[in-house]
């Protein structure tokens, strides 16, 4: 993370050492992509791999402004070393630039992050629910989703019989 601070000082807002050591950035939204650019093509750094992307909702958190981190997990196998970085998002604006186009890998997990809380990726090939159905009503990990609510009732959708193929299942 010296590496990137030291090339991009303004995008990193904050930088500490959880309780298992592992170090975590803070970065400014606009410059994820380029950060991340940064983090693959370095050839010293190396990170090539994207293990993971997930989201926070701080709702009820003494600081929740603003409301939602969305946290990514990288690895350099060259450095056996991950990274960790995380991104601040707003209620009122939930969007980030898609990690896609750079990382193949993201491509599902931005779209489980969109589709649990309603993050939505820039630039994204293919963002839409991956996990809940189209007509699904709101974002079920945010911390103000009614559980109580009752979603819509749609009709079956018609599948094939994928586990006897076709003809077994008394359809022709």
């Amino acid at each position: 993370m010296d590496r990137v601070a030291a090339q991009f000082p303004e995008a990193v807002a904050e930088r500490y050492v959880d309780r298992a050591g592992g170090a975590w950035a803070v970065i400014h939204a606009e410059w994820l992509p380029k950060v991340a650019t940064f983090l693959k093509m370095d050839p010293e750094l190396d990170f090539k791999l994207f293990g993971s992307a997930d989201a926070v909702d701080r709702l009820h958190l003494a600081e929740s402004d603003p409301r939602f981190e969305v946290v990514y997990f990288l690895y350099s196998l060259k450095r056996k070393e991950h990274v960790r970085l995380k991104v601040r998002v707003t209620e009122t604006r939930p969007e980030l630039p898609s990690l896609t186009p750079l990382y193949r890998g993201a491509n599902w997990w931005e779209r489980l992050v969109f589709d649990f809380y309603g993050i939505r990726f820039v630039d994204h090939p293919d963002l839409r629910r991956i996990l809940l159905y189209d007509e699904f009503q709101g974002h079920p990990l945010r911390k103000d989703y009614a559980l109580r609510d009752r979603q819509p009732l749609i009709p079956e959708r018609p599948i094939k019989d994928i586990f006897r193929g076709p003809g077994t299942s008394g359809v022709a």
